[in-house]
């Protein structure tokens, strides 16, 4: 896990007995959607989705989102962690100081991997360093793990 980021494990599948609440219970059907096979994401191995939001700084969201856009997505890519998309938020409380994205990942596991590599990686921590020369950009990173439910198609972005 990255440090600073809070990380939660979410399930929005089917599941039976379960509490309605789209929390895993551990008891996901598979389900074959455009053939890939969809398992237990809890156990990570399958496909999942992080979604991720930055609490940040006040006043450095543009600076923010013009790392990202100028190198945090190439590095993500070069890590094998596909991005979905990016949003900034239209209201207040949330619009001057929150950035959302969603990641793709072939797996828990490979999510962990392609963190850590992303982590130690010469350039992020250059860029990192560069763009926090007048003090850090966020103060705070949830990270939740989800997976399509059965009835998902996804978005064309």
């Amino acid at each position: 896990m990255v440090a600073g980021c809070t990380s939660v494990g979410v399930t929005t599948g089917w599941h039976s007995g379960g509490n309605g609440a789209g929390v895993s219970t551990g008891r996901n059907r598979e389900s074959e959607r455009g053939g890939e096979r969809q398992g237990d994401a809890m156990t990570g191995s399958v496909k999942v989705y992080e979604l991720r939001i930055y609490h940040v700084v006040p006043g450095k969201l543009d600076s923010l989102v013009a790392r990202f856009r100028d190198y945090t997505d190439k590095l993500f890519a070069k890590h094998g962690m596909n991005s979905v998309a990016y949003w900034t938020a239209l209201d207040e409380p949330v619009k001057s100081s929150t950035f959302f994205y969603i990641l793709e990942h072939p797996s828990r596991e490979a999510a962990a991997a392609n963190w850590k590599a992303f982590q130690d990686d010469l350039e992020w921590k250059t860029v990192k360093a560069k763009s926090e020369e007048n003090g850090k950009l966020v103060e705070k990173i949830d990270s939740i793990f989800l997976t399509l439910t059965d009835f998902s198609r996804l978005p064309r972005i």
